[in-house]
């Protein structure tokens, strides 16, 4: 399977990240980015059968590059080392809730929700959810998809933000991110049935994400 042979390159990647590696092994790359794309638009797909919005998206504008942007970095490593696409209209740099797949050796993962939002939509999601805490609750206490992406992910405030008075929800309301993930086996993505197991995955976010995509549409003054 593809995803055996991304592993290996991304494994060999890690111990060998410097330009005079990726150049003699450029034709290996592109051939496992031509195959990760074409699973991926399997996976896009599958997921807009339960998620119209995401109908049409095209694979290669979910996946990321792997060129890092080593200008303000001090790790001047100039690749990344994961295969990553994320599942969204709009694409990978889209700021509404969306589907994220991450494969890297020891670090493979399914994730959800929004992340980094920008200060003027994070304080619109956090007023929001603050308002509509018991349907959020109900969502990420759902027995499946707790099991699946146990907790809210990310940054968290050590105080409330301005405006927010104290509440049982403190813990939900103090995020930078409302996103949630999915721990993973590399061998996950080994096996025949990981783009079925991932729709399964992916399909109890889908809820989740329909809120927080709401509350993105009145930001944007589409409702």
């Amino acid at each position: 399977m593809i995803n055996v042979q991304i592993l290996q390159f991304l494994s060999e990647l890690k111990e060998n990240n410097y330009r005079e590696w990726f150049q003699e092994n450029k034709e290996r790359y592109e051939t496992l980015k031509a195959g990760f794309l074409e699973e991926l638009q399997q996976l896009i797909n599958r997921i807009a059968l339960f998620d119209p919005e995401i109908t049409g998206l095209e694979a290669k504008n979910c996946l990321f590059r792997i060129y890092r942007d080593i200008r303000f970095s001090p790790d001047k490593t100039p690749y990344k080392t994961h295969f990553a696409a994320y599942i969204a209209q709009g694409g990978r740099s889209s700021e509404r809730a969306g589907y994220y797949i991450h494969l890297e050796p020891g670090n493979c993962l399914l994730s959800g929700g929004i992340w980094m939002p920008p200060t003027p939509l994070l304080k619109k999601l956090r007023q929001e959810i603050y308002s509509q805490i018991d349907e959020f609750m109900e969502i990420l206490k759902e027995p499946s998809f707790k099991k699946t992406f146990p907790e809210l992910e990310g940054e968290v405030l050590k105080r409330n933000p301005t405006g927010f008075p104290e509440s049982p929800h403190d813990h939900i309301i103090r995020h930078k991110d409302f996103s949630v993930v999915s721990g993973k086996s590399d061998s996950f993505f080994t096996k025949e049935c990981w783009l079925e197991k991932s729709t399964e995955d992916f399909q109890k976010l889908f809820s989740f994400n329909k809120f927080l995509n709401y509350i993105v549409d009145e930001y944007w003054g589409r409702i």
